[in-house]
């Protein structure tokens, strides 16, 4: 695992790391506790114990981070918040809102983050033209992962539309193997929907039904062929899927036990911590239908109101630390995302991070740059929540298709 140098990230750093010199530390609550995310997640924690800034850990396991957010308003309602919570989309705004956050706009000026962040970015960073956190990735949720071994000697070629998507799948299945490595967990769900919605309808309709919220669209025959879509993955799904974490479900693919995922690309840092070579023994591709566009989350570390002094400025030297083109790097490359910035080289990273990179650019130019519906970037939790409810419920059978999709609509409704 690459890691900067002491020099390096003093150079990161510049005035912030000298004003702090012999600090206390940061206390910081996230939700990276799988083997691929704390390694990346290390990165940062070595960045700032080069600079003498002691890392108190509040790790909150839980892959959509739903247990951390509850963890975190226990102790903003205590009085006693941390310094840098990692978060998610409209969460950043909702904690804005309510004077919560602290002011991040120093830094950043110092350091021209406005010039070097996508507006689709900033518009989760900033509150009210304030800087309040300091994106550390770019993730994206559209992306199918599989073991090529597995489909090599089932002779299976890599998909390219739904129906061969289908056709594999079901190869895998006759041949004894588990098709689809899933975890019954209501994001998880909701991550597969985000690219099955996507390839279903293209990226206008994604629009239109989770940003817009048109309810013509929410409930379309188009969204009920969406859900259709669900059912027949279901079938490609192991009996013990309920409960089970996504990372373990990574593991599935990554031994071979089954040949396809449906996950975001933070999948891949654990694919890499398994010693497998993505591109090469790990395949990656967009869901089939949603080339072109790309539905995306951003990891973003907020910095909470604090008045110790100390503590603001470990704060400034944290978020300096995040945003340096050397720790975007260091860190994408182990988590499997791509950098929060756009002036930053694909030289160091693995031919799915290239592939991210450059799908990413071309969804920005295109206009088809979205946020994702399942983590919380097309809209807010209430919002988001109401469709998981109801997806979950199709997808465990409470619903056909029909029905889940005039739910879908009525859920959207009570919750806005």
């Amino acid at each position: 695992m690459k890691t900067l140098t002491a020099a390096a990230a003093l150079a990161s750093v510049g005035g912030w790391a000298a004003a702090q010199e012999g600090g206390s530390g940061v206390e910081v609550l996230h939700w990276w506790t799988s083997g691929g995310e704390a390694a990346a997640l290390n990165v940062l924690k070595e960045d700032l114990s080069g600079q003498s800034i002691g890392w108190n850990d509040m790790p909150v396991a839980g892959g959509g981070g739903e247990a951390a957010m509850t963890a975190l308003r226990a102790r903003v309602t205590a009085g006693n918040p941390p310094t840098a919570v990692q978060m998610l989309g409209f969460d950043i705004q909702d904690w804005a809102a309510e004077g919560a956050l602290g002011n991040l706009n120093e830094v950043a000026a110092a350091e021209g983050w406005d010039a070097v962040v996508p507006a689709a970015l900033q518009q989760f960073s900033k509150y009210e033209g304030n800087w309040i956190a300091a994106p550390v990735n770019v993730h994206s949720t559209n992306w199918v992962w599989a073991n090529k071994a597995v489909l090599d000697e089932l002779g299976i070629a890599q998909p390219t539309t739904w129906d061969e998507l289908v056709a594999a799948m079901e190869a895998v299945e006759a041949a004894g193997k588990v098709a689809l490595a899933h975890g019954g967990q209501a994001w998880q769900d909701a991550t597969i929907f985000d690219g099955v919605v996507l390839s279903t309808g293209g990226p206008e309709f994604y629009k239109a039904a989770f940003i817009d919220l048109d309810p013509e669209a929410l409930g379309s025959e188009t969204m009920v062929q969406a859900f259709d879509r669900m059912s027949q993955l279901r079938e490609f799904v192991d009996d013990n899927f309920s409960g089970r974490d996504w990372n373990l479900a990574s593991a599935m693919v990554a031994n071979g036990e089954a040949a396809f995922q449906i996950m975001g690309d933070w999948a891949k840092g654990e694919f890499k911590n398994a010693g497998l070579t993505p591109g090469e023994d790990i395949l990656c591709f967009r869901m089939p239908g949603t080339e072109g566009a790309v539905t995306f989350n951003s990891d973003q570390f907020a910095m909470f109101n604090v008045t110790d002094e100390t503590a603001v400025t470990n704060q400034a030297a944290m978020a300096s630390a995040i945003m340096s083109p050397e720790f975007q790097v260091a860190f994408n490359t182990v988590k499997g995302s791509v950098p929060a910035r756009t002036d930053v080289a694909d030289t160091e990273f693995d031919a799915c991070g290239k592939q991210g990179m450059a799908d990413l650019a071309a969804a920005a130019e295109a206009g088809t740059l979205m946020g994702s519906m399942a983590h919380g970037h097309a809209n807010r939790a209430a919002v988001k929540n109401a469709i998981y409810d109801v997806v979950t419920a199709h997808f465990n059978g409470e619903y056909d298709s029909q029905t889940a999709a005039e739910e879908l609509v009525n859920a959207v409704e009570a919750a806005m």
